[in-house]
Order: C-alpha cells, then sequence, then structure tokens
C-alpha cells in the first residue's frame, strides 16, 4: 500500500489535496497520470453499461437538489454513522469500526494512557450546503451523498422523453460527498468521491427482479476481471440481514483482497420500489409505469448497480503493481492505461532519428495518448514508462530510416520485435481492445 502511495505521488497520479496549505483530510487531487486513468476508468464502464445496451439510458443530475429529496430517500433521518469520542485526545471514529477503535487504543497504551469512550450519538453524515444572498435568510441544502436519487427524480423526465419499454436502465457518473468521520486507507473513504451507478427497472414480480439480480451481479463481476483484476482478489460476499437498509430485498458486494482487508468495491441492490413510491409520495407525482403491452400501470422495481471511481481506480493500481527485481511495473490493462505507448529516439542527439521519433509520436496522438520520452539512455525511458503502466515502448532507431520499421517492446514481458510504422495504429488498437 506504501509503495503505490508513494508512486502515486511522484509520478503524478494522485496528490494530497489542497497540500500547500497543509492539505483537508479525506480529499484528493488526481494529476496528469491519475486523470487520465480516471478518465480512462469510466470511459470503460460507460461504454460497457450505456453504449452497448439498447435498454440503457442515462442522465447527469445536480449535485445540488431540494431539501425534499433527501426527506423523501430518507437520508436526513437514516443517513447516519455511530459516533464516538476518545475521552482522552477527543479524536473521533466510527463506533462500528473495531479495526481503528482497537488501533487507537493501541497508541494510548504504549503512551501508558487509559482510553475511555463516549457513548455511540448518531452523526448524519450529509454535507450541508447554504444558498441564498441574505444572510440568515439562506436556504440549507445538501451536496447529494449518492448519486442514486438523482436518477430516481429523472425517472418521469427519462419515460416522457425517451419511451422505455420495461425492463430498462438509468446510468449515472458523477461526484457525491460524506461528512465522513474517519477518511482513510488512501482513496478508500473519502469526504467527497465519484460514482458509477446503473439503476433498472422491472415489473414488480419477484421472479423478473431475481433474475435481473443474477444478472447484474454476474455482468458486474465479469468487468472487473475482463479489464485485468486477479480473480483470486475478488469475491462476493451477501450482506447479513442486519446490515441490508429496510427496504433492501437482496444486497450483495464485489470485495476486493486490499492490504487492509477484503473490502467493498461495487455493490448490488434489490431496492424494490422504495425510491419510486417514496418520490411519488413526497412530491405528489405520478411516478407510475404504464405497460403499453399489458394495458397494465404499476411501480416498478429497482435493481441498482453502484460502484466508486476512486475505490475502483485505487483496486486497480494496487492489483497492477508489481516488482521485478529493481524494475516496478503497473500491469494495467491497455484499456486504462494513461499512455497506450511511448515514443522515443534511440538517440537525442541524432537530429534525423529525432525528426523521424517526432513525426511518428504527432501522427499516434491523433489517435491515441502517447508519451514522448528523450529523457536520459534507452533503459532508463524503458523502467520509467513501465512504472507508470505504459504497455508499449516505440523506438526510432537507425534501422527505421532504411526500411521504415520500429522496434515495439512489451511492457509485462519485456520482450522487443520489429513492426512496420504502417502496422503501428492496427496494432495499438488491437492491445487496447484485447
Amino acid at each position: 500500500m506504501e509503495k503505490v502511495v508513494s508512486l502515486c505521488k511522484r509520478r503524478g497520479f494522485i496528490f494530497p489535496g489542497s497540500e500547500i496549505y497543509g492539505g483537508l483530510r479525506g480529499t484528493w487531487d488526481y494529476g496528469s497520470l491519475g486523470s487520465e486513468l480516471k478518465f480512462n476508468l469510466k470511459q470503460a464502464w460507460w461504454e460497457y453499461m450505456v453504449r452497448e445496451r439498447d435498454n440503457v439510458f442515462s442522465v447527469t443530475a445536480a449535485i445540488m437538489m431540494n431539501p425534499k429529496v433527501w426527506e423523501a430517500s430518507g437520508h436526513t433521518v437514516a443517513f447516519t454513522d455511530p459516533l464516538v469520542e476518545c475521552k482522552t485526545c477527543h479524536e473521533r471514529f466510527r463506533s462500528d469500526n473495531e479495526e481503528e477503535i482497537k488501533s487507537h487504543e493501541e497508541l494510548h497504551r504504549k503512551k501508558e494512557e487509559k482510553v475511555e469512550w463516549t457513548e455511540p450519538k448518531q452523526f448524519n453524515i450529509l454535507v450541508e450546503a447554504k444558498l441564498g444572498v441574505v444572510e440568515g435568510e439562506k436556504t440549507t441544502v445538501y451536496l447529494r451523498g449518492e448519486i442514486t436519487q438523482g436518477v430516481h427524480v429523472n425517472f418521469k423526465n427519462v419515460i416522457d422523453s425517451m419511451h422505455p419499454k420495461i425492463p430498462f436502465g438509468i446510468a449515472q457518473i458523477g461526484k457525491a460527498f460524506r461528512n465522513e468521520i474517519t477518511p482513510g486507507n488512501f482513496t478508500y473513504r473519502t469526504r467527497e468521491f465519484e460514482q458509477m451507478e446503473l439503476q433498472t427497472y422491472v415489473r414488480p414480480d419477484e421472479k423478473i427482479a431475481m433474475k435481473e439480480f443474477e444478472y447484474w451481479k454476474n455482468e458486474r463481476m465479469r468487468w472487473y476481471l475482463t479489464l485485468g483484476i486477479k480473480k483470486e482478489n475478488l469475491r462476493f460476499r451477501e450482506h447479513a440481514p442486519d446490515e441490508r437498509a429496510h427496504y433492501a430485498k437482496a444486497a450483495w458486494d464485489i470485495e476486493y483482497k486490499t492490504p487492509f482487508g477484503w473490502k467493498e468495491c461495487e455493490g448490488i441492490h434489490h431496492r424494490g420500489d422504495w425510491d419510486l413510491s417514496r418520490h411519488s409520495e413526497f412530491s405528489g407525482q405520478d411516478l407510475s409505469y404504464f405497460d403499453q403491452e399489458s394495458r397494465e400501470r404499476f411501480i416498478p422495481w429497482v435493481i441498482e448497480t453502484s460502484g466508486g471511481v476512486d475505490r475502483a481506480l485505487l483496486y486497480f493500481l494496487l492489483d497492477a503493481y508489481y516488482e521485478d527485481g529493481e524494475r516496478v511495473i503497473l500491469k494495467l490493462h491497455p484499456k486504462l492505461a494513461p499512455y497506450k505507448a511511448a515514443v522515443f529516439p534511440l538517440l537525442k542527439n541524432k537530429p534525423e532519428l529525432v525528426e523521424k521519433a517526432r513525426g511518428l509520436y504527432i501522427k499516434l496522438k491523433k489517435d491515441f495518448n502517447i508519451a514522448w520520452d528523450d529523457r536520459g539512455n534507452i533503459g532508463k525511458r524503458y523502467y520509467s514508462q513501465d512504472e507508470v503502466g505504459t504497455p508499449h515502448c516505440i523506438t526510432v532507431d537507425f534501422q527505421t530510416l532504411e526500411d521504415d520499421t520500429v522496434t515495439i517492446r512489451d511492457r509485462d514481458t519485456a520482450e522487443q520485435k520489429r513492426v512496420l510504422v504502417s502496422e503501428l495504429t492496427p496494432f495499438l488498437s488491437k492491445s487496447i481492445l484485447t
């Protein structure tokens, strides 16, 4: 974990938020390579979940919503964590986080200090904001604690504009905010994060709903495996009855084996008709669906898949990190890798090689994100690109000037072969799709 965190800072993936001012706990900024990786991750999800399917639509809802949304969804009452405070140092923790509490107690024991805790208190983790121009008359709103409700409040809009046939889904990627008591483990638990979710609306029939539920369980697991997560580092875990939300008919997590234990990667939830029924009740709007074929009107049930972009990115980095002697390699899937290839001139003091390499770089950059690197010797360039996950390194040498071939090196095996310049674009395209 420490090595991945160090790599992220050193190579421009992830930085502490507001670092020059001492930071802000639970916030992180993405650098050049981190932004590319995050974009590629979201793009891969969008292609798989939205563009490849005829019955999935999309929304991008506002971060700030009418406060009644959160009253209807139950967040203003139920979106709470049990909070305890250490009477010695006044640090606060979630009372259900036994690992952090034990660690804190151990720190005090080493100082020969006794630890006493306050009684647990419920703490709402919605982040408040104020809207208005006159002090004392501003309206309290909330930065959304999840992106889910932005889909459900737009259910009628999607029905009226797109005329979907049930079953259908509405997808969204977006920011959410939580006043987490104990953010930690790098980007695993933060106060500002992105989610990628699909809400699938089905007929209120248990057999149909569970068939859809099982389908999405398997599809979401397949997505992570297809993008290179090791099978042994993923598992399903069913929520115990006392873990599930009161409205949930079923809830499973896909978990990843992190250095700090098995942790949630994505949730698949059978939400029943809770969301649409509540928003229909609180808004006074009819959020039912009329089936043209059966001539029936009903409130659909919802099957949800909900994953965190930042968590997924962390898991992909952890899973891809590999050491081969002194060589550090990020074995990221080419679809996710920030750079798809790097182009080098063999020698930077030979104008004819630099000119040829630069022309190739400009040509390939029209279709792919390509790195240009002429620093140091060729070995150091290879090591540098391995460390950021670049799948292929392309070297322009003197033979290139004779027969228009280049040396292309594989990141994972370090094997090299000569390829015609004209074959590079299809070669790189194939590697991304494989």
